[in-house]
């Protein structure tokens, strides 16, 4: 699983849950997969990210990236690699993902997350 697409992972549709995000990831096996920067992409998809889930998650991996969205990120080429590295190039292989309002646990198994839910949390 990369890491963008835990930025858009929520646990809402629990009942009672009213934000369910961002989800706390725990990582027991990731890989790191190269991928061609494309500073476009990155500058695009900062309007979609959640940046205090993203500087959770760059932690969680072991990157340092600052605590609030710099104003002119457009042009700092050092922070838009960090998140290109971040969002695109770290695989979460092994993990789990816990709803931060009842702590239900769903499993990372082979980069897939399941977020099924049993019939009593519907």
């Amino acid at each position: 699983m990369k890491l963008l697409t835990y930025n858009f992972l929520t646990s809402k549709c629990i009942r009672g849950v009213k934000v369910g995000y961002p989800l706390k990831l725990n990582i027991v096996e990731k890989k790191i997969i190269n991928a061609d920067f494309n500073s476009e992409f990155i500058t695009r998809m900062l309007p979609r990210l959640e940046w205090s889930a993203i500087c959770a998650a760059a932690t969680n991996v072991g990157s340092e990236i600052p605590k609030t969205m710099p104003a002119d990120i457009q042009n700092d080429a050092e922070t838009l690699q960090k998140l290109h590295h971040i969002l695109l190039e770290v695989d979460v292989v092994e993990g789990t993902l816990e709803c931060p309002e009842t702590g239900r646990v769903f499993p990372i198994n082979n980069g897939i997350p399941n977020m099924l839910l049993n019939e009593d949390e519907v």
